[in-house]
C-alpha cells in the first residue's frame, strides 16, 4: 500500500516563493553591484560642467581608483567612453567604434604603442565632445586592433583645452574661439 505524504497545504507555494525571492534578490545584487564597479572605473559618467559669462567652458574630472581620468563622452554624436592619454599624439579609436561613428580610414601609417608599433589609419573626428566642452575636426587614429570600448583621448584633442590637476581631481577649459 501506498504512503501518502501528509503536507501542510501551501508548502510547495512556499518554497517556490522562496526560490523566486533569492533569484529576484541575487539579481538585484548584481545590478548594484554592477553600477558600482561601473562608477569605480568611470567615475565621470555624468562629468560636471560649467559655461562662464566671457565664453569658456569648463569640464571637472575625478579620478578612478587606479590613478586614471576616464570620462564619458560623444564622438560624432555616438556615445564613448575617453581615457585621458596625454602620452597619446592623436585620439585612438578602436575601428568598431570608428565605424559606428562614420568614421572614414584614410592614409595608413605605424604608431608606437607601449604594445609595440601597430598599423593606424588616419580620420578626422567632426565633433567630440566631453561635458559642455565641443570640439571640431580633431585628428585621430583608428586602430583595427584596438581592443575594447576606451578611446584614447590623445593630444590633438587636448592641445586644444588647457587642463590642470589638483590633487585627485582634473579641470578642462575651453575657450570657444580657441579651436
Amino acid at each position: 500500500m501506498k504512503e501518502i505524504q501528509n503536507r501542510p497545504p501551501g508548502k510547495q507555494l512556499g518554497q517556490g516563493m522562496l526560490i523566486a525571492c533569492l533569484i529576484i534578490g541575487l539579481a538585484g545584487l548584481t545590478f548594484f553591484f554592477d553600477e558600482l564597479l561601473g562608477q569605480q572605473i568611470n567615475p565621470n559618467q555624468n562629468p560636471q560642467s560649467y559655461e562662464g559669462n566671457n565664453g569658456f567652458r569648463e569640464v571637472i574630472l575625478q579620478q578612478n581608483r587606479q590613478g586614471h581620468y576616464v570620462t564619458s563622452g560623444v564622438i560624432n554624436g555616438v556615445p564613448v567612453t575617453f581615457l585621458l592619454d596625454t602620452g597619446a599624439t592623436d585620439v585612438a579609436i578602436p575601428s568598431h567604434i570608428a565605424n559606428l561613428a562614420g568614421l572614414v580610414a584614410g592614409t595608413t601609417s605605424q604608431a608606437a604603442t607601449a604594445n609595440g608599433v601597430i598599423n593606424v589609419f588616419a580620420t578626422s573626428i567632426d565633433e567630440l565632445s566631453i561635458g559642455s566642452i565641443a570640439l571640431s575636426n580633431v585628428s585621430a587614429s583608428i586602430a583595427s586592433n584596438m581592443p575594447g570600448e576606451t578611446i584614447l583621448l590623445g593630444m590633438s584633442a587636448l592641445r586644444q583645452v588647457e587642463f590642470t590637476q589638483r590633487g585627485t581631481t582634473l579641470t578642462l577649459r575651453h575657450l570657444a574661439d580657441r579651436q
